[in-house]
């Protein structure tokens, strides 16, 4: 089988907008694996967004392997050169075992070492550590580059197999190999736990003094299912503060319900999202309530927000709810969902619909460009001197200004 077709590396899996919806079939156990090919081919047939398919026939792939499909892997091995063929990063068929991972990302646990990383102009980047994770804790930063992982080289490989390098046993260790600007390659010794995903924390660097009157939260994730209703229950707590930053910096993603959940708690009968399929059908999400809070907001983004996190500043900005201090965002405009794919335990993530801002932005490739930009240099991330978040306190407080002085 491998003689036949070549395994092909899809990129950027840690950055996900997606809806979950299950088909829950209950097709009995096929005898030949060709079922879970065909089960991939009419699923693309009917939900991937570009109705040509990446400009081709479609139909010349459904039974392109039948006779080589003898086991799993094989199976396996075709799907994923039929998906590569749609040139879609973001649509990828997704193991027994690779899918279980990606659920217990969502439920929130996961074991490794705490970090997000995608592949970018063929290098292996980290997007960003996750809070109080092995990863941080070792001094990783987004934007390392991963040269070796346990002394083999990155060079060529797969996002699939750097993460299952990565990964591994509570108590074991990885070494990284690691190119950052400026600095002389160094090697990273670090030992794999438990990672509790915490997407929401108030946590601000010990360096930085919090004005009394400003609330922080930082949303690290959309990917929990708690996610909005642990925003909202720390927005009740802040209910005292003038004023509240949002930090949305390296966030890469995750539900879109998430996103729509905590927009929704700032806007009043407004556009928070657009969302449009293959057949050109448009959905658009609208808040459904008296918004909750009505307090001044400074939105922080970065080059590692995207997907869901631009959804959300997108929708703040255009609003004219909130004002975004940072840098350009990354620019991922697609929403994936997550199918099921039974009896199997495989799942396949694709690729179902381009999102909107509310003024009908498609910011896909483009991302959002921030109200006031402040990049972070080298020399700022030596001296823990975050001058994004300096800033957007800055603009905050005098935002509470304004408004007092306008309410008097």
């Amino acid at each position: 089988m491998k003689k036949i077709f070549k395994k092909t590396a899809l990129i950027a899996v840690s950055l996900m907008l997606i809806t979950v919806s299950f088909n829950r079939s209950n097709t009995a156990m096929a005898e030949s694996d060709t079922v879970l090919y065909d089960m991939v081919w009419k699923i693309v047939n009917t939900k991937f967004i570009d109705q040509t398919n990446n400009g081709q026939d479609w139909k010349k792939w459904r039974h392109k392997y039948d006779e080589y499909i003898k086991t799993p892997e094989d199976a396996y091995i075709a799907i994923e050169t039929m998906v590569a063929s749609l040139n879609d990063r973001y649509t990828r068929f997704l193991e027994p075992k690779d899918f279980k991972e990606e659920q217990n990302s969502i439920k929130g646990s996961l074991c490794g070492i705490g970090i997000q990383f995608g592949l970018r102009d063929g290098k292996m980047l980290i997007i960003a550590p996750l809070e109080d994770t092995p990863g941080e804790r070792a001094g990783l930063l987004a934007g390392d580059e991963i040269l070796e992982i346990n002394g083999i080289s990155t060079k060529d490989m797969s996002i699939d197999k750097a993460a299952d390098k990565i990964r591994g046993e509570k108590g074991t260790f990885v070494e990284l190999l690691i190119k950052r600007k400026d600095v002389p390659n160094k090697k990273y010794t670090i030992v794999r736990d438990d990672i509790i995903i915490k997407s929401i924390s108030t946590k601000v660097p010990d360096t930085f003094k919090l004005n009394d009157r400003v609330g922080y939260i930082r949303i690290s994730s959309f990917m929990g299912r708690n996610v909005g209703s642990d925003f909202e229950d720390m927005l009740v707590k802040y209910k005292h503060k003038e004023g509240i930053i949002i930090d949305l910096r390296g966030n890469t993603g995750g539900l879109l319900s998430n996103a729509v959940q905590i927009a929704n708690l700032f806007l009043d009968n407004e556009i928070i999202v657009s969302t449009v399929d293959r057949d050109g059908y448009m959905d658009t999400s609208r808040s459904t309530k008296k918004y909750f809070s009505t307090q001044p907001l400074v939105v922080l983004i970065n080059g590692g927000s995207a997907s869901a996190s631009e959804i959300m500043s997108g929708a703040l900005k255009d609003n004219n709810r909130a004002l975004l201090v940072g840098e350009n965002t990354f620019g991922k405009g697609l929403v994936q969902e997550v199918k099921k794919l039974p009896p199997f335990e495989a799942g396949l993530n694709i690729t179902v619909q381009k999102y909107l801002t509310p003024n009908g932005t498609d910011i896909n490739k483009k991302g959002i460009a921030p109200d006031i930009e402040v990049k972070i240099t080298e020399n700022d991330i030596k001296a823990k001197n975050d001058v994004q978040l300096k800033k957007a306190q800055e603009v905050l407080l005098q935002m509470i200004e304004n408004e007092r002085v306008s309410t008097n």
